[in-house]
């Protein structure tokens, strides 16, 4: 599996936000449980590249492609800095995979690649959150090692999530 970064600032490629927009599509399930979308059995490319344009515009976050065998099969969106300033960890904002290809390991080898980004940068944890009607979700990252510390309401909906943190040079 390989990474790409979309560039801040620059429109999406056309291929591009068609591939995206079939990924987001598939993850009805997830989008239906969230809300980012009016309808998550009609997701749109306008919505993926205005969901897009709005998380690359937050200071030290990024979108990650992840390809396998050139095919784009999951994305992760990051963000270097929490905006509270009293939280040292980077976060993982959204991992998602194509659900025409769960059970292939794809979420972990995604979940360990961005680790492995932090860790080059220094960082020594990360964290995430997931919603609290997500427990799918939950099972997912425990699996991986994440760790529930906290409960609150995300920054842009106010739902209610599990905030989870990772050591990722093995201390907590």
């Amino acid at each position: 599996m390989i990474l790409e970064a979309l560039v801040p600032g620059h429109d999406i490629p056309v291929a591009v936000l068609t591939e995206l927009t079939s990924l987001y599509a598939s993850q009805h399930e997830f989008f239906s449980l969230s809300g980012d979308f009016p309808d998550a059995h009609d997701i749109r490319p306008e919505q993926v590249a205005a969901a897009l344009t709005e998380e690359m515009a937050h200071p030290g976050a990024e979108v990650l492609l992840a390809r396998s065998a050139g095919r784009l099969v999951g994305v992760a969106i990051t963000l270097a800095h929490h905006p509270d300033p009293t939280d040292p960890d980077p976060w993982i904002g959204l991992l998602i995979v194509d659900a025409r290809e769960r059970r292939k390991g794809y979420g972990r080898e995604l979940a360990a690649l961005v680790e492995e980004r932090f860790r080059r940068t220094g960082r020594d944890a990360t964290r995430l959150a997931v919603l609290d009607n997500n427990p799918q979700g939950l099972a997912f990252w425990t699996t991986l090692g994440y760790e529930t510390i906290g409960h609150r309401e995300d920054r842009q909906l106010g739902r209610p999530c599990a905030v989870l943190r990772k050591a990722l040079n093995g201390r907590t």
